[in-house]
């Protein structure tokens, strides 16, 4: 079955000055369909490769990332916005790399099950196939680990759609690969408009689809595999929280906390987005936490050291400032005061970290993910209520419990509906650990030795060595 598109542009607004940085075609339909016929055949010999070789080809497509980290760092800080000084994400790339392909000898082992005289049973995983992986724009080159180094490892060949707002980072990561003398067509970087991607993936060419972005688009992406044979793995968005108990050391949780509101301008899927207080510490840790917000500069990503730089894009600005917005007009609290910072001379892209108190449950800004450098603070007055607040709502990617007391913290966190639980730590992807969420966030774990697993399907034998 072909996919027929017609191509199209696109151009890539740098949220730092809302600068015209590039245009792109999206790929028509004879391009889509010549890369997937590549893919497919290259599938039948990658599959077939020897683990170790394909370790090779991973490792120095590491290293040829790792050669353009400087190349990498730059183009993102124009794509998206991030400060330059903290743009260098190829460590955490090599990081879960080298994990993945420590951990992919023991996946990819064959597997011996209980067998009798004349008989013999073993379990093999097999490659999913052709896998089109869908990034998302706030960790562009990071998120590469999930999307493609594991996949490649597993045996699967790759093509990469990345966000429109970055596609150089997918061109200079298939260069890199190529670079890295990797067989032609086992990873292919292409732009794919909305509508040529669901339709490729509609196709029932595929083996598998990995998607990290919205919730919207992850439920786009699972109604376009409908009724495919194509495996789904699905990160999306989150609406974290944190419980800070009464017990909590607040000179450790503060700078923490304040560093998974504020971090990336808040655009995380796992940035902290609720923070649930007990009261009876509730009026000091708005205080400590207004005065440690102070210290997240925001400023050019560019020409300036600043903590935070422009948000993706002056839309979501606007939004970020709407519900703030909208949120004061229902009761909450905003302890900064807004104009700290030159709105003026920076644009409109620019969003001013503010921590907003009395927040409610029934507010939107309490319910729907954000995206933005808001701390939004509810008083509570007990674990049990704590946790109910937390669970209350669609998503459950991660989530965070400050106590002195490990034991009661763990229990509270055991109770938290969530793919990730920290104990006096949060907006961490712990890079040992699986990733991914429950509910609207996502299907899937990524990550070391269940990413490689993830990425493959088992294949059971049943050998007879005698007949009759």
């Amino acid at each position: 079955m072909s996919v027929a598109v017609a191509p199209e542009a696109f151009e890539v607004i740098s949220p730092i000055d809302d600068r015209s940085l590039l245009t792109r075609a999206y790929a028509g339909g004879a391009e889509i369909e010549a890369a997937l016929a590549r893919a497919e055949a290259a599938f039948r010999g990658w599959r077939k490769t020897p683990l170790d070789a394909r370790i090779a080809v991973v490792k120095a497509f590491l290293a040829e990332m790792e050669a353009r980290a400087d190349v990498l760092a730059d183009i993102l800080s124009q794509q998206m916005g991030r400060p330059r000084w903290q743009a260098d994400e190829v460590p955490r790339l090599k990081l879960v790399g080298e994990i993945a392909m420590r951990e992919a000898a023991m996946v990819l082992a064959e597997e011996a099950y209980p067998s009798d005289p004349g008989i013999r049973r073993f379990v093999r995983r097999e490659p999913l196939g052709p896998t089109l992986s869908i990034c998302a724009w706030n960790y562009p080159t990071a998120m590469l680990s999930m999307l493609v180094t594991e996949p490649l490892l597993a045996g699967n060949v790759v093509l990469l759609k990345h966000s429109p707002q970055t596609p150089v980072t997918a061109e200079i990561a298939a260069e890199a690969f190529k670079a890295a003398g990797g067989p032609d067509g086992v990873f292919q970087a292409i732009h794919l408009s909305h509508p040529a991607a669901e339709a490729l993936i509609a196709s029932d060419r595929l083996g598998a689809v990995r998607f990290i972005g919205s919730v919207a688009g992850g439920r786009r992406v699972h109604a376009a595999a409908a009724g495919t044979h194509t495996h789904v793995h699905l990160e999306l968005g989150g609406k974290d929280p944190a419980y800070v108990r009464a017990d909590a050391d607040l000179s450790d949780a503060i700078p923490l906390i304040a560093e998974g509101c504020f971090s990336n301008a808040g655009q995380s899927c796992c940035s902290v987005e609720r923070i649930y207080v007990h009261r009876d510490i509730a009026d000091r840790f708005t205080e400590a936490l207004t005065a440690e917000a102070q210290n997240w500069s925001l400023g050019h990503p560019l020409t300036e050291k600043a903590m935070i730089g422009p948000v993706v894009r002056a839309a979501a600005a606007d939004g970020i400032r709407g519900r703030i917005a909208e949120a004061v007009s229902l009761g909450a609290k905003p302890t900064l005061a807004a104009g700290r910072y030159p709105a003026a001379e920076l644009g409109r892209a620019y969003v001013e970290p503010q921590v907003l108190a009395a927040c409610r449950a029934d507010m939107p800004i309490m319910r729907d993910e954000l995206f933005g450098p808001v701390a939004c603070i509810e008083v509570v007055s007990s674990d049990e209520e704590a946790i109910a607040r937390m669970n209350d709502s669609e998503y459950g990617l991660s989530a965070g419990v400050w106590s002195q007391d490990i034991e009661r913290a763990t229990a509270v966190a055991a109770e938290i509906e969530a793919g990730t639980v920290f104990v006096n730590r949060c907006d961490h992807a712990d890079l040992y650990l699986p990733w991914g969420g429950v509910k609207a966030s996502g299907i899937g774990r990524a990550n070391g030795r269940i990413g490689i697993l993830e990425a493959t399907q088992s294949k059971s034998f049943h050998v007879r060595r005698k007949v009759g």
